[in-house]
């Protein structure tokens, strides 16, 4: 019976990893998740046709996990089943210290309510159980001072995070970490010692990294010594500690265990929440960009509105004195505030917005725009200036709206946390005047030759429209355009993304690159093929258009083909940090 993340005996094509052809995925589920606050396991199903014959195999699901849990000693488990036309998550906690034998437990309620239905011919109760207690020993086991340790830390308020591997109590410079075969029983603690540092969560369709990196700006700002996750990687003050996507628990973890840390911030993405839930229960603020149609259909999330649902976990892990931050111009943002059960911290460009607050919500404050100068209101009606918009680098003097409210975010996130006016100011006026800053992220870079480049992680249409008035703002004697997208969205979702890329111009040339590690089930091709009927509809003349095999060999062609006064228009997603570190690395060199 094949578990998640674990291969079987024999990891051939003729060997399914799962004991139903049904089942799409079985996982852990470690913290805070879409389907409920506690731990547990998940399992995704494609379901028949036949609605009551739906309808019937998830109701004997539900009791058979239930009657597998109370054969196993098991306590009663919180059980939900969140449908998708033909396909369903169904979920059922579990403790902490046998999750990997849950996930057994959730496949071989699946084989039994198949049996049920008639979908199989028998079940095995018996074999079943011994298979489920099988893997739970060991795992109990290793795992024996878990669940003693976890009730200790909630009640004295303390953080805990594991994995695989080790377990840490506190956050930060308050956290120490434990081997599984080290872990100490509660009253071996030196809780004495342990403590938690200031937690930010961000997530979002679009701006999170920039929020992330401002805000830990700020921190440091105020004589703190922040770590920081995100899709470009792990860093610690002014040390990297590596690159690449850590958007995820693992990034999250890294954050919070490292003795360096004294305030954390963490981008939080979409699939970490899905794939493990969150990595911490506590945090004081959880910022929410935007929300954006971009990812959908993965993991059964196909509306906007069940976008939301991911993202408002994040609120799940708030404190009680914690507070949201959220963007009081996303209509789906504002509508789901009264729902979230947390005080809020709205931001927007327009004070207008945040007039009118929707009932049922507690408002902490808000950061909006007011005769181009950023404020920030408290809830009891005073108002503090924080800065010009025009002394805002990553504003492009008010060209770039979307980075302003990028800053607005971190401003509120920052007014929330406590942090002093004085750095939140400075960090404002400071942040994004070196490229190093805020690298890949509407960052311009001037190469030899007199060619400009602007790079962004524009990766939605959302995203690529906010390109338009900076492009329009630096202008070029001829303009270019990199565009490519990853195999995971549908057809009309690329061909958006092309339309929207197009009126941000319009381009003298585009460069099509593939994304050969992105296909994410895509044949060679087709999306490259798709980006250019696309680009034909709009009119693209043939001769105005190439196709470059990967993002860098788009990039490399972009950068021959720029003459002086060119503007050369790149977003950069596969390659991001190693393209934006060339090309910092060739405008040193002009």
């Amino acid at each position: 019976m094949g578990t998640a993340g674990v291969p079987g005996p024999a990891a051939t094509d003729a060997i399914p990893e799962f004991p139903s052809p049904r089942i799409a995925d079985s996982r852990r589920l470690m913290g805070p998740h879409l389907h409920a606050a506690v731990e547990g396991a998940v399992l995704d199903v494609v379901l028949p046709a036949d609605a009551a014959q739906a309808a019937a195999l998830l109701d004997a699901w539900c009791a058979r996990v239930r009657e597998l849990s109370a054969r196993l000693g098991w306590p009663e488990p919180e059980v939900v089943v969140r449908r998708q036309a033909h396909e369903a998550s169904c979920f059922a906690s579990a403790p902490a210290d046998r999750l990997m034998a849950a996930t057994e437990r959730g496949e071989l309620a699946w084989t039994w309510a198949e049996a049920d239905v008639g979908e199989r011919a028998e079940f095995d109760t018996v074999a079943a159980v011994a298979r489920v207690r099988a893997v739970a020993e060991p795992e109990v086991a290793a795992r024996r001072h878990l669940p003693a340790v976890l009730a200790e830390a909630a009640r004295r308020g303390l953080t805990v995070t594991y994995d695989d591997d080790s377990c840490a109590v506190g956050s930060g410079d308050g956290a120490r970490t434990y081997a599984w075969a080290d872990l100490p029983a509660p009253a071996d603690l030196p809780w004495a010692a342990l403590h938690d540092v200031p937690v930010a969560l961000v997530t979002g369709s679009n701006g999170k990294t920039t929020t992330v990196r401002l805000l830990a700006a700020m921190w440091r700002a105020a004589g703190r010594v922040p770590g920081w996750c995100s899709t470009t990687g792990v860093q610690i003050g002014e040390h990297v500690i590596t690159e690449g996507d850590w958007s995820g628990p693992a990034g999250a973890r890294a954050v919070l265990r490292d003795p360096r840390v004294q305030a954390a911030v963490l981008e939080t993405a979409r699939g970490g929440i899905l794939r493990r839930g969150l990595a911490t229960r506590r945090a004081d603020v959880a910022v929410i960009t935007n929300l954006q149609a971009d990812h959908l259909g993965e993991y059964g999330i196909a509306t906007l509105e069940a976008l939301g649902a991911v993202k408002a976990v994040t609120a799940r892990a708030l404190v009680p004195r914690g507070a949201l931050v959220l963007n009081a111009e996303d209509p789906a943002l504002v509508a789901l505030a009264p729902t979230l059960g947390a005080p809020v911290a709205w931001f927007a460009l327009d004070p207008a917005a945040v007039a009118a607050p929707p009932a049922g919500v507690t408002a902490r404050g808000a950061c909006v725009v007011r005769d181009s100068v950023v404020e920030w209101r408290d809830a009891e009606g005073g108002v503090t200036p924080l800065a010009l918009v025009a002394d805002v680098p990553i504003a492009f003097g008010g060209a770039a709206p979307h980075m302003v409210a990028n800053a607005c975010a971190a401003a509120a996130a920052a007014m929330v946390l406590g942090i002093p006016v004085a750095a939140v100011r400075a960090a404002l006026r400071a942040f994004g005047a070196n490229a190093g800053d805020n690298p890949g992220r509407l960052t311009v870079h001037r190469l030899p030759g007199g060619v400009t480049a602007l790079v962004d992680y524009a990766h939605n249409p959302a995203g690529v429209a906010t390109l338009g008035p900076v492009v329009a703002r630096l202008g070029g004697a001829r303009k270019l355009i990199v565009l490519g997208q990853a195999g995971n969205r549908d057809d009309e979702a690329v061909r958006g993304l092309v339309r929207a890329a197009w009126a941000t111009g319009p381009y003298d040339r585009v460069i099509i690159k593939d994304l050969p590690m992105h296909r994410k089930g895509r044949r060679p091709g087709e999306m490259t093929a798709l980006i250019a009927d696309e680009l034909a509809r709009l009119g693209v003349p043939a001769a105005a258009v190439q196709v470059s095999p990967s993002e860098r060999a788009a990039v490399e062609a972009a950068v021959a083909w720029g003459t002086p006064g060119d503007l050369l228009v790149l977003p950069l997603h596969a390659q991001a940090t190693e393209l934006s570190a060339w090309l910092a690395g060739l405008a040193g060199a002009s």
